[in-house]
């Protein structure tokens, strides 16, 4: 199988390189290799390379700043996946594209399902929504899969800013009332790795392509989730200042930011596990595996 996965320096994009290597060639590209933002780059990219299936993990991910830098933003969240969705159909290939829990309004009392309806409160989550909306128009062989709070041992994250934040702190001070489950990166590779074998096995007419919510089991706030972090640091035997009794909880009131975030981010993905056959992982396995890389 031929792939071209862009994002490779992500996350999720360094972690796929290692979990679809198995499946094919895989072009690997990253911003200095292509800017998603050069539309005309992206298709002669694409052109050029003549993939089979093309994994989009890329996106405009500074949700702050994406509200000064609306264009920049659409032009890699919303465009580009169009773009992909247009060259995919011109050659017949597949497109797996990553969304976020952003393209709803994190007001639901319950977990989200794919059929809830819409509603981004922020740049970032509208030109997301806009991306998903302009891949799907493109071809009908896509798969979105919307997944939250990713955590990977490679790259930036929530995870290992509370680590150094504890570090050099007596006290952090961390918002309690916003919803969710860390997913690993890992996790994300390893089911996309899945899904590229199930398409590769059945072909573009049997493969269930569509929208799908992808999150590790379980939930967890962000105040919780950085105890959590924090506690296996100090198991580790790491010198840490504020240890998991000095981690507070604050209301994100109190921390406010240019771009509203989702209260509840919490993922209902019984539609992915059922027509996969697959099961996820509770959100402490996925935590703990990475804490062990990085600590």
């Amino acid at each position: 199988m031929n792939i071209l996965l862009t994002g490779k320096n992500g996350q999720v994009g360094f972690e796929l390189q290692r979990a679809l290597a198995p499946l094919g060639t895989v072009h690997a590209v990253g911003s200095a290799d292509c800017d998603l933002s050069d539309a005309n780059a992206l298709r002669a990219l694409i052109q050029s390379v003549k993939p089979q299936l093309i994994v989009n993990p890329a996106a405009y991910t500074a949700v702050d700043r994406a509200e000064s830098e609306k264009e920049k933003a659409r032009a890699v969240n919303t465009v580009a996946p169009g773009v992909m969705g247009e060259e995919a159909e011109s050659l017949g290939a597949a497109v797996i594209h990553f969304s976020t829990d952003y393209v709803f309004d994190g007001n639901q009392a319950t977990p989200y399902k794919e059929s809830d309806a819409v509603g981004p409160q922020s740049v970032y989550g509208q030109t997301k929504l806009d991306g998903e909306r302009a891949l799907a128009q493109a071809t009908p062989h896509h798969v979105i899969l919307r997944t939250s709070w990713v955590v990977g041992a490679h790259g930036g994250n929530f995870a290992k800013t509370m680590l150094r934040l504890a570090a050099e702190r007596d006290e952090l001070k961390v918002v309690a009332d916003q919803f969710g489950a860390p997913t690993s990166a890992a996790l994300l590779a390893d089911v996309t790795a899945h899904l590229a074998r199930q398409l590769q096995r059945e072909g573009t007419n049997a493969f269930p392509f569509g929208t799908y919510h992808l999150a590790a089991g379980g939930e967890t706030s962000w105040h919780e989730y950085a105890r959590f972090v924090i506690g296996e640091a100090v198991k580790a035997g790491k010198a840490i200042k504020a240890t998991p009794e000095r981690v507070l909880p604050i209301p994100a009131s109190a921390y406010p930011t240019p771009a509203k975030r989702p209260q509840n981010s919490r993922m209902d993905t019984s539609l992915f596990q059922s027509t996969f056959g697959l099961q996820l992982p509770h959100w402490q396995q996925g935590v703990s595996h990475i804490l062990q890389q990085i600590l």
